[in-house]
């Protein structure tokens, strides 16, 4: 089992988790052009692709989902909730779920789980393989106990530190936008995203990825140190997923 990033951040999300012949991407907010060149440096084109899943419908996430499915025929899974906000909604591919129902594409089984965000059904999902499991956390303003269940005892956790509040708070945004950013269904900040990894238990993990950095209100030494503070040390397997490099192949053994 391994996973890639295409891209992490508010110009363009995109994950790949693969498992055997198996390969889902995770959100596309990316133009076509980019996801093409991006899957080639990965080793991988498009038609290589299983399926999609989708978080919600912000553009950044679902930005370039449609034109990508009906290119390469690929079913889309999502929520009712997010399938009737997305307009540009690919009908002949998509396939509803349950944020409370687990869903196997091919190798893979996936659990997904709602999170607090300011969309119209959002969740988030662990993907399962054999005995592993990778987490992802991205896009929420809060944190619910269900989260924690959720996302402990992983061997893989990806992690949103999206900024750091006094960066925010000083920061060149209008008011009513720091006020989403931080808000209880808006983005974790770095002190959120290390409270949480310091509740869970993480005896298991095997890399630990911080993504969704904002590019004006936070940095990836902000980001690390925060993270490094709760494992007590910043090992090889802390990293930063970016919005242009994305991050390459990381196995889970």
């Amino acid at each position: 089992m391994r996973f890639a990033y295409l891209g992490s951040g508010s110009k363009g999300n995109a994950l790949i988790v693969e498992a055997g012949d198996t390969r889902v991407l995770l959100d596309c907010g990316l133009p076509l052009v980019e996801v093409d060149a991006r899957l080639a440096r990965l080793g991988l084109m498009a038609s290589d692709l299983t399926a999609i899943v989708v978080t919600h419908e912000h553009g950044d996430h679902i930005g370039g989902v449609a034109k990508l499915a009906r290119r390469n025929k690929l079913p889309v899974w999502l929520t009712a909730g997010t399938r009737a906000a997305w307009k540009a909604a690919p009908d002949e591919w998509v396939r509803t779920l349950s944020p409370h129902r687990p869903i196997t594409i091919g190798a893979l089984e996936i659990v997904p789980y709602p999170v607090p965000h300011d969309a119209r059904e959002p969740c988030q999902y662990v993907f399962g393989h054999a005995s592993k499991r990778v987490g992802v956390l991205t896009d929420a303003g809060s944190v619910t106990p269900y989260m924690r269940e959720s996302l402990t005892g992983l061997d893989a956790l990806l992690l949103e530190f999206n900024h750091d509040r006094q960066m925010l708070l000083n920061g060149p945004y209008p008011a009513f936008l720091k006020s989403r950013v931080a808000g209880p269904k808006g983005h974790l900040s770095n002190a959120q995203a290390a409270e949480l990894l310091g509740s869970l238990d993480i005896s298991r993990l095997q890399h630990l990825v911080l993504t969704h950095l904002s590019e004006t209100n936070n940095t990836p030494e902000h980001a690390l140190a925060a993270a490094s503070e709760v494992l007590g040390a910043q090992p090889d397997w802390l990293v930063c997923a970016h919005q242009d490099a994305g991050l390459d192949w990381r196995h889970v053994n």
